[in-house]
């Protein structure tokens, strides 16, 4: 286990909780940080990270800042270790394709793209395949973070689309079996000057077009003063479905007898608990060989070259084709 940031640290937690799991051994670059979580589960051991890179583990997961990924992949799949990565794998097309190589030779890399994994999504999904929601006519997707980025993760993230968006890219080929065609995107700065200042953006929409001719819009933010936001609404000729709705939502309505939220959801992994700990068990599955891989890492590379499309129509104002997007310097 590699990283004891939120994410990691929940991540050892659930590991931790399940019968199958002998030991969480956790490193991180900050040693107290694993040191605490550790202190609190028996069954979790803290270390530096070069030494958890190291140890003979049977499985691995990791959950560094993204700009590490590939560094950590490049020594734990040779190993023949089978592997949960958060996304993205790489920041480049090259540095996931290389992972993708490198899973190929091991015996799997599983990307962490959770919201695969939340009840909501998955009862869209099936929705979906099984037709019952008639022909689809649109699909929008909110993704509101609650507390301002801190300053010192936006460097290596890669930015609000291949940090954020990447998932919303994700959810649109997995919900519907298809391609995104084009992608036509806007962002600018209205939360905080620190994104300015790492040549980033912080509010954004996306007009992703796919194959088919089916629009699906996107809008995002790194803020929302109510808490973290995180829906979709799906319009089909049969039914009309919403995914992110309930009494937690983070949303204030103005009509009458309208009701503020209860208990809004404060982060991401209070918004996406479920989905954590399903994926997580997964995963642990996925290792054991009683389960395919539930997220293989090619998906992570159509997400990720979605997310690039997104920064080269932000530059240049109008729509841009997927497929004919590659590495390159985009961001303003």
């Amino acid at each position: 286990m590699l990283g004891a940031g939120r994410i990691g640290a929940r991540r050892a937690e659930l590991l931790a909780a399940m019968p199958e799991v002998d030991e969480v051994v956790l490193g991180n670059r900050s040693p107290a940080r694993a040191e605490a979580v550790a202190g609190r589960h028996p069954k979790v051991r803290a270390l530096p990270l070069e030494a958890a890179l190291e140890e003979p583990v049977e499985a691995a997961v990791v959950c560094l800042a993204s700009s590490e990924h590939l560094s950590a992949l490049r020594r734990l799949l040779p190993r023949g270790l089978p592997v949960l990565c958060e996304k993205p794998l790489g920041l480049t097309l090259a540095e996931t394709e290389e992972a993708i190589a490198l899973a190929r030779r091991g015996r799997g890399l599983q990307v962490g793209f959770q919201r695969r994994f939340d009840p909501g999504y998955r009862a869209a999904r099936e929705l979906v395949s099984s037709g019952r929601l008639g022909t689809i006519y649109s699909i929008s997707m909110v993704s509101l973070d609650h507390e301002i980025t801190p300053e010192g993760f936006i460097p290596s993230s890669g930015g609000i689309f291949r940090d954020l968006l990447i998932h919303d890219l994700d959810v649109a080929r997995w919900l519907t079996g298809g391609e995104i065609a084009t992608v036509t995107a806007y962002a600018t700065v209205r939360v905080d000057e620190r994104f300015r200042r790492h040549r980033d953006a912080d509010t954004v929409s996306v007009l992703a077009v796919m194959e088919d001719g089916l629009p699906v819009t996107i809008r995002a933010s790194r803020h929302d003063p109510v808490g973290h936001d995180v829906r979709m609404e799906l319009l089909g000729s049969r039914d009309s479905v919403a995914v992110g709705w309930s009494s937690r939502t983070p949303i204030r309505p103005l009509d009458p007898g309208g009701a503020p939220p209860d208990r809004p959801y404060a982060s991401f992994l209070d918004r996406f608990e479920a989905a954590f700990r399903a994926e997580t068990a997964a995963f642990v599955r996925f290792a054991l060989g009683q389960e395919a891989n539930p997220c293989p890492p090619e998906s992570s590379l159509k997400a990720l070259q979605a997310a690039l499309a997104c920064e080269r129509s932000m530059v240049s104002g109008g729509p841009v084709e997927v497929g004919s997007v590659g590495d390159g310097p985009v961001r303003p």
